[in-house]
């Protein structure tokens, strides 16, 4: 694939496809963590559900570091500028390590005081503490993973990475029930055992991408000098990967928010909303990969100054995006009760549960524009622009509907329902946003002539 001169729509497909399924195997593999925690109890599935917010920070500091990697080093391929490529690439390496020892500490000392916050019982804390600590103390590995594909992505190859999740998936399968219940040798470790099977294909999946990498033609081209500390790229990295982070951490923020409003109805509730999230999150996988497809495509071009292909690139993925959640939220509105029901056989969890996805079925189409305009501006190196946005729909969104809900005494459906409102007025005024960027902005800067 030649990002600076292929067909945009074949080049989104092909992109995202293996992107996606990679994706769809990342998050079965958080499915399968939910299945087996409910298999333990309701409390052992409202632990996990909680423990996603902690999760997710985790998350958000792997996006960041993956997001600032791809852009800065397809942005510098796309310049034809050798030098900058290999040092944006040694220098996120360094950056990830730096960052996951400061995320390490974090997690390990204030864990505890957010499931408290969150209104959660003595067992459920000591239960999420007993997974989110081993998860934690791994963070290293995670981040590793993302600073060193971070490459390959730029490259275009999302392949690699699909079939590390892949990988990474099966692996889980069969360490789960091992570790959960024991087996042979090892005792069993109940919710904690689901962390250390989680470490341990995370660590097998770092193993596989730094082989790979290690092979890449351009890696084989550093040199010791490329490991000494620049302030320029470091500063470059920091500003480019710190605002996704933080934007996407009010992700976890607004989790913590919807948990502690749903934990006013129960741990149950609870328990059937973190199952019902997990659905969600495999229904969005085709935009999640689309948007890691567009990063790579806008990023070269931008870099090449092909203003055309960028804003073809970003309209394409807005509508691919669009249609494939109209379908998936069909389908969760009919199969919402069957679905539900995989993860425990508690009639109350199943009901909470239910009643989430056929609500959700009515947010999804609108996902794609937050999730896609997101990663267009990362890929313009537009970082406060993304951090902007995150800002908006992660933190004072949530706290508006939250104090909405407070205040007017709402149940469980109609909270949900004022989140699909403000979500639906919120995209539709970024999309509007973004095409008056696209117009006013990019078209001024005048458009080189691609082969």
């Amino acid at each position: 694939m030649n990002l600076l001169k292929d067909k945009i729509p074949k080049l989104v497909r092909k992109l995202a496809l293996p992107a996606s399924v990679g994706m769809l195997f990342q998050t079965l593999y958080n499915v399968v963590d939910t299945f087996y925690a409910g298999k333990i109890s309701p409390e052992a599935l409202s632990a996990l559900s909680k423990s996603f917010p902690l999760y997710f920070i985790i998350v958000a500091t792997s996006i960041g570091v993956t997001v600032a990697g791809t852009s800065l080093i397809a942005n510098s391929i796309g310049e034809n500028d050798k030098n900058k490529v290999l040092n944006y690439f040694t220098h996120i390496v360094l950056y990830g390590i730096v960052i996951s020892i400061f995320i390490t500490y974090l997690g390990l000392n204030y864990s505890e005081r957010l499931f408290y916050l969150m209104s959660s019982t003595n067992e459920v804390t000591k239960l999420g503490l007993e997974y989110i600590n081993v998860i934690y103390s791994g963070s290293i590995i995670f981040i590793s993973v993302v600073a060193f594909n971070s490459l390959l992505h730029a490259e275009g190859d999302t392949k690699t990475y699909r079939n590390v999740l892949i990988l990474s998936f099966f692996l889980n399968i069969i360490l789960n029930p091992i570790f959960i219940f024991g087996f042979l040798f090892i005792p069993p470790m109940g919710v904690k055992g689901i962390g250390v099977a989680t470490i341990i294909a995370q660590l097998v999946s770092f193993i596989v991408v730094l082989i790979k990498v290690l092979k890449n033609s351009r890696v084989k081209q550093i040199t010791k000098e490329f490991f000494l500390p620049k302030f320029f790229y470091f500063k470059n990295i920091f500003f480019q990967s710190m605002p996704i982070t933080l934007a996407i951490c009010g992700y976890a923020f607004a989790a913590t928010i919807i948990y502690t409003y749903v934990g006013i109805s129960g741990e149950y509730a609870v328990a059937g909303y973190g199952a019902g999230t997990r659905i969600e999150q495999v229904l969005l996988l085709p935009v999640l990969g689309i948007n890691t497809a567009i990063i790579s495509i806008i990023a070269q071009n931008f870099g090449a100054k092909y203003f055309d292909r960028i804003k073809e690139t970003y309209l394409t993925a807005i509508k691919y995006a669009f249609f494939i959640m109209v379908f998936s939220g069909t389908i969760i509105f009919l199969s919402a009760d069957v679905i539900t029901s995989i993860f425990s056989s508690d009639p109350v969890v199943i009901d909470y549960g239910s009643r989430y996805l056929k609500i959700s079925a009515f947010v999804l189409p609108v996902y794609p524009i937050f999730f896609i305009s997101n990663g267009f501006f990362m890929a313009l190196k537009k970082s406060e622009n993304a951090l902007i946005i995150n800002i908006f729909r992660n933190v004072f969104i949530p706290i508006l509907v939250f104090c909405l809900s407070k205040y007017l005494r709402v149940d469980f459906n109609i909270f949900f329902w004022l989140w699909v409102i403000f979500n639906w007025t919120f995209s539709l005024m970024l999309l509007t946003f973004v095409l008056y960027y696209l117009k006013n902005k990019l078209e001024k800067l005048g458009t080189v002539i691609h082969p």
